[in-house]
């Protein structure tokens, strides 16, 4: 399997399919199928578009494996740079939340990395529910099945320290523009923030209020171009924001902070 020769095929493969990193995948692939069978069965997947952590069934992400089902939107490695100040706010045994949780990343980074921490994670499509909760209930977090905040304990309003709501915020015209790997194989719903792509962060923005304690805090990634109108939808929700970029990470994230 890891003979000189069959790693060069298998990046040829990927490389003629338009593969960027296809060295790096075909190590992946590689260290992941069973056997040749398995590999070629992987290699052809991936040639076709599926996304690579969709293909092997897991997500390098902040350190963890993260398992990743076929249909359920992939954990970004620049997510990682939001699930980090997520964490850095978190005071140990702090109820935290984390909303349109996919994969259930940033739920179980926030399990792993913040001491005694409490986390419920939600997501409403029923695929990412069901990889949410391999990821997310073996480390002691819980997964709930519904619309935001609407499935998540009534007891948890008003004591929320760290609320992480990767929101979708891409434009409704512009996902035809998006990758094919994004636009074809992943939920329609974690990508198309409506609009002007803030759709679902005033969503989240208007009910934060009511379920983060007073100075709990609120995080969303978004784009640099819309991180203006994003300050205005928190602030508009009485929310005390603030603008975190990276270059490093091409990141652009909302700390919103309950007075």
């Amino acid at each position: 399997m890891s003979d000189a020769g069959g790693v060069t095929r298998v990046v040829e493969r990927l490389r003629a399919a338009g593969c960027v990193f296809a060295e790096e995948e075909a190590e992946m692939l590689l260290s992941t199928a069973a056997g040749p069978d398995e590999l070629d069965l992987m290699v052809e997947r991936r040639a076709s578009g599926l996304p690579l952590e969709q293909v092997v069934g897991w997500a390098s992400f902040a350190g963890l494996r993260i398992e990743v089902d076929g249909g359920v939107f992939v954990p970004r490695r620049r997510t990682e740079f939001l699930v980090g100040h997520a964490v850095e706010l978190a005071r140990p045994g702090a109820v935290c939340v984390d909303l349109c949780c996919g994969s259930g990343a940033a739920g179980a980074v926030l399990l792993a990395e913040v001491e005694g921490a409490e986390v419920h994670a939600s997501d409403i499509e029923p695929a990412a529910v069901r990889c949410a909760r391999r990821n997310v209930e073996p480390r002691g977090g819980r997964v709930y099945e519904g619309d935001l905040f609407a499935p998540l304990p009534r007891e948890l309003r008003g004591r929320v320290g760290v609320l992480v709501a990767n929101v979708p915020y891409v434009p409704t015209e512009e996902i035809g523009l998006l990758p094919p790997e994004a636009r074809d194989h992943e939920p329609l719903v974690t990508l198309d923030g409506g609009a002007d792509g803030l759709d679902v962060l005033r969503r989240v923005a208007g009910e934060a209020p009511e379920w983060l304690a007073p100075g709990g805090h609120l995080l969303v990634e978004t784009s640099e171009r819309q991180a203006d109108s994003a300050l205005a939808v928190m602030s508009a929700a009485g929310l005390a924001p603030r603008v975190v970029t990276s270059e490093e990470w091409w990141a652009t994230i909302v700390v919103a902070t309950r007075p």
